[in-house]
């Protein structure tokens, strides 16, 4: 009975381990997010450099985070709940790995601008607000996982109809204004790179968001409407 109760203590520090380091990495690809935006903004070279460099710290995460899940599923064989928890963890690292592709791509396009003239574009300031809620998703979605928090979920899910509508309002700027001034696609081509980068960091942040109901709940949502998630996360 001791070694019962030892065993089940055991696990539950393993679970608890994985759910941390998971947030760990969650918080290190959005301070990459961060300061790939930043850096556009300012034109701070180094600091681009910085974020290129820095996703092999990502990739590692993603790495150990995998073979302790692994290392769970073949020692502990997890039912139900828990093995929700460790299938969540293994398609959320994915996910957490994805968005650091697209830091370190928004960086790669940032460096590419900097050694371009300043046109009287860039669309900066609408860049750096689609930022800030595709930033403001991902966090809400690593708390909804962290506090195995369904609505939160919900909230996230509903959220990316914002980014979307973003993305293409910036899309339809710079069509316009490539069509005013050829001079310009090369640039403003760029400039769309790292909108449609953000867009995808809204998408990955969904999915989290979408795989903390199925932990929760049991059910896998990835294919049904907002609507219908938002009234699973009220029953």
């Amino acid at each position: 009975m001791v070694s019962s109760e030892h065993t089940s203590r055991q696990f539950d520090h393993e679970l608890e381990a994985v759910r941390a380091r998971v947030l760990q990495m969650g918080g290190l690809v959005e301070s990459q997010i961060r300061v790939a935006i930043e850096s556009l903004v300012s034109g701070d070279v180094n600091q681009m450099k910085r974020v290129i460099e820095d996703d092999h710290r990502v990739n590692a995460m993603e790495v150990e985070i995998d073979e302790s899940c692994n290392h769970i599923l073949v020692r502990r064989q997890p039912a139900a709940g828990d093995l929700r928890m460790i299938m969540t963890v293994i398609k959320t690292i994915t996910d957490l790995e994805r968005i650091g592709d697209e830091a370190q791509k928004i960086a790669r396009m940032a460096i590419l601008l900097s050694q371009r003239e300043r046109l009287n574009l860039p669309r900066f300031h609408d860049i750096k607000h689609a930022a800030e809620l595709a930033l403001d998703m991902l966090h809400k979605a690593l708390d909804a996982f962290a506090r195995l928090d369904v609505s939160a979920a919900a909230q996230v899910v509903r959220q990316d109809e914002q980014v979307d509508e973003e993305f293409r309002a910036i899309m339809r700027y710079l069509i316009t204004f490539m069509m005013e001034d050829p001079r310009t696609i090369s640039t403003a081509l760029e400039i769309l790179f790292i909108a449609k980068a953000i867009e995808r960091i809204g998408d990955h942040a969904q999915n989290m968001a979408e795989y903390v109901v199925y932990m929760v709940k049991g059910r896998d949502v990835r294919h049904v409407t907002v609507e219908e998630i938002e009234r699973e996360a009220r029953e």
